[in-house]
């Protein structure tokens, strides 16, 4: 067990003995806060936001001021790397992440550069330090990145969409083009979380937000694989007795569970589709699970919330390896007063369930 006992979700990550079950939550620093909000509307815009590191380090410790949360995740954003690649990354108010030069070539892909971390993608790095002394040791801080899979999409659709048309033209037309930009991404990616890690990031997660929309071979071939890569490339004994344990999150790979857990990682991020118990058996002690309330949750009454938080904990059930969370990011529309509710019901309940 790690020294510091307020690290109690590193040990359940690294499926250690814990006294009770940590819990944080995706999107923890976000619009459903108002002093979030008010921060935002100082900084101006939400890309303002994010490249600058105080205000970046101030959102990210607002939710340890309300909550009894066990971690902080760095506040920024997932396009930020193909950002510093120089697609030219803004935000549209209600319609989401937009690129001025999207990906519309072989060519295109060819002139892609790795960005360095400590250049293009120094307010990242600087908020990590930021965020670390400002913690003081209490909790651990998480760092990020999007899967190379997630990040193609975005690239080559220009910003979010419905149907993938684009990058699954470009995987079924033009395969070898695809699999050079995800070599990029993973190469990109991987810089990227070894540059948070030696910033100071105690836990690194990569989202791979869009590889349950492929196929079963295809998410193998295009999405499993390239997180494979980057986890292969990671830093991760830089901590000496203390790795840093690696969390993947496919939403809606569920069916998956078994070829997520051969790909190395510490834990495996569950969406609230995927039954907790069936996953805890489906993998069995080979990594930590993550998850999995459903965020719509938060819109019911308390009891209904307390109600759920013991259910998805007995799910679960005796024994390290659980991380409580969302089984997606909390919706900007929640009441904080609800996430409250949340938090305090894996406290009083988790120790019963751990002893």
């Amino acid at each position: 067990m790690t020294v510091n006992q307020a690290y109690c979700l590193i040990d359940a990550l690294l499926r250690r003995p814990v006294r009770r079950t940590p819990v944080w939550m995706m999107r923890q620093a976000g619009r459903y806060l108002p002093e979030y909000r008010r921060v935002r509307e100082k900084a101006g815009s939400f890309m303002n936001l994010c490249t600058n590191p105080e205000l970046a380090c101030e959102v990210t410790l607002q939710p340890l001021r309300r909550y009894r949360f066990d971690a902080a995740i760095l506040f920024s954003d997932i396009l930020t790397v193909p950002d510093a690649m120089g697609l030219g990354l803004h935000f549209v108010e209600q319609d989401g992440p937009h690129f001025e030069r999207p990906l519309q070539s072989a060519a295109d892909v060819r002139k892609l550069p790795i960005p360095d971390p400590e250049i293009e993608l120094r307010y990242v790095m600087d908020a990590v330090r930021l965020i670390k002394n400002g913690l003081e040791g209490r909790v651990p801080l998480i760092g990020f990145s999007g899967s190379p899979w997630t990040l193609a999409t975005y690239m080559v659709e220009g910003g979010s969409s419905r149907d993938f048309q684009k990058i699954k033209g470009l995987m079924y037309n033009d395969a070898q083009t695809t699999h050079v930009l995800l070599d990029k991404l993973a190469q990109a990616v991987t810089r990227y979380l070894n540059a948070q890690i030696a910033a100071g990031a105690d836990a690194i997660m990569l989202f791979d937000t869009w590889g349950g929309t492929l196929s079963a071979l295809d998410y193998q071939t295009f999405s499993l694989s390239y997180a494979r890569a980057v986890y292969e490339g990671l830093n991760l004994n830089a901590g000496g007795d203390n790795p840093v344990p690696a969390i993947l999150f496919t939403k809606g790979g569920g069916q998956w569970l078994e070829s997520m857990a051969g790909s190395g990682f510490s834990a495996l991020g569950l969406d609230w589709t995927t039954d907790l118990a069936a996953a805890r058996l489906r993998v069995g002690d080979r990594v930590a699970l993550q998850g999995n309330l459903d965020p719509m949750v938060l819109h019911a009454k308390p009891e209904v919330i307390r109600r759920k938080v013991r259910f998805t904990l007995d799910q679960y059930g005796r024994g390290s390896g659980h991380v409580f969370n969302l089984g997606h990011g909390i919706l900007p529309d929640v009441d904080p007063d609800q996430v409250q509710v949340m938090v305090e019901a894996v406290h009083e309940f988790s120790p019963e369930i751990q002893g």
